[in-house]
């Protein structure tokens, strides 16, 4: 089974493995791209179990010491952070994510949603991913911390680097990139230093410099991890919400004549194809068994988080895409204390962006056979380079 996994058929369409390997195997040891070996999860219950349990670790240095290489300055935040170091790191990014703030961003998300759909009117045919569904999430949080948004298509590179490099091809311009990035909030954090504002670089950079509450290497790592993560989730989200739809077109017009079902709408795409392959290493603290497997400590365990949500046991039907659908527990934004910070504004900026690309446009058509589409590398996202459509 595991030379079937993570292939470039695999990619394309990763379910039919994954109904295999739950019916076979769902603890199953794998050899992971980036050259790790240990347990791949993907059943529903499995998964949200390891989600939960704090015996599986976020922390490397816990059980080996030193960091985890290369990528060690974009780790020290609460993504690769355990209690009590998770809880203060997530305090201070909370900040930007309450729920009055979330709330009071809805007309300028609005705002941004409309001029972006302006620039696609009359063009035909158009990529959804480069013209509309990258730039409003990277706008909105560009505004959120401060970072002029010009510099946006910057963070993309980046970005993508980042995240391809977890299909274990870390090549030279990877790394180049990496050092580039670093540069950059090196710069960025500088000019906050000597002109602070009232953005969100401005309020941790103050508590940074309180002592105990924020070192350097904290700061790079939640700031890379606000940029990064709060807009490549919303950015798949999207692209896979509209791919949906087009080939679902009874729904993408019941969702035009009934948009107060957009919302409902987006928690199916969340469990259906979800912006988010994989959950983030953990590793086990100790020697345990777990669903008949010995799995021992510093074993790195992986929950499938797109195979639970086709979990039959957890989700009637799981291969149909039901924008009606009622009871949705999906794991998209994972569980328990790593539950996604970000999954509000990803939400609200999912729900704006459908109900107005699909109010604005009577039919929207992929332009090509959904054969061609080519499907991101990695370990992290799901998503589509490019998504042609006709409007």
């Amino acid at each position: 089974m595991n030379e079937d996994l993570f292939s470039s058929s695999f990619i394309q369409n990763p379910y039919p493995a994954y109904s295999k390997l739950r019916e076979m195997d769902p603890v199953h040891y794998v050899h992971f791209p980036d050259g790790q070996r240990g347990w791949l999860v993907t059943g529903y219950e499995d998964g949200a179990a390891v989600l939960k349990d704090a015996r599986f670790i976020k922390d490397y240095s816990k059980l080996y010491g030193g960091s985890m290489g290369e990528m060690s300055v974009f780790t020290q935040n609460m993504l690769f952070s355990d209690p009590p170091d998770h809880k203060r790191l997530r305090g201070l990014a909370q900040k930007a994510f309450t729920p009055k703030m979330i709330s009071g961003m809805r007309g300028r998300i609005q705002e941004l949603t409309d001029e972006l759909l302006d620039g696609l009117e009359g063009k035909g045919t158009v990529d959804l991913i480069d013209e509309f569904a990258f730039p409003l999430p990277i706008i909105v949080i560009c505004e959120i911390l401060g970072v002029p948004s010009e510099d946006r298509d910057k963070f993309r590179l980046w970005s993508n680097s980042m995240i391809e490099g977890t299909s274990g091809e870390i090549g030279v311009s990877v790394y180049q990139h990496m050092n580039q990035f670093i540069q950059y909030l090196g710069q960025w954090f500088q000019q906050v230093r000597e002109n602070p504002d009232d953005d969100l670089i401005s309020k941790l950079i103050e508590a940074e410099e309180e002592g105990d509450r924020l070192s350097e290497k904290e700061l790079y790592g939640l700031v890379s991890l606000l940029i990064i993560a709060g807009h490549e989730t919303t950015v798949n989200l999207i692209g896979n919400t509209v791919l949906a739809l087009m080939a679902n077109p009874e729904q993408q017009e019941m969702l035009r004549q009934e948009p107060e079902r957009v919302p409902q709408a987006i928690e199916e795409s969340l469990r259906f194809n979800g912006p988010v392959e994989f959950s983030t290493s953990r590793w086990a603290s100790e020697d345990m068994d777990f669903r008949g497997k010995k799995i021992h400590r510093g074993d790195v365990v992986v929950v499938a988080l797109n195979a639970a949500n086709h979990d039959p046991a957890k989700f009637e039907e799981p291969e149909r895409f039901d924008p009606s659908r009622e009871k949705n527990p999906h794991l998209a934004f994972g569980m328990g204390i790593h539950f996604c910070l970000g999954a509000p504004l990803a939400r609200l900026e999912g729900e704006i962006a459908i109900s107005s690309l699909l109010s604005r446009f009577a039919d929207i058509r992929l332009a090509v056979d959904e054969s061609e589409l080519a499907w991101r590398p990695g370990m992290i996202v799901r998503g589509v380079k490019e998504l042609p459509v006709s409007l």
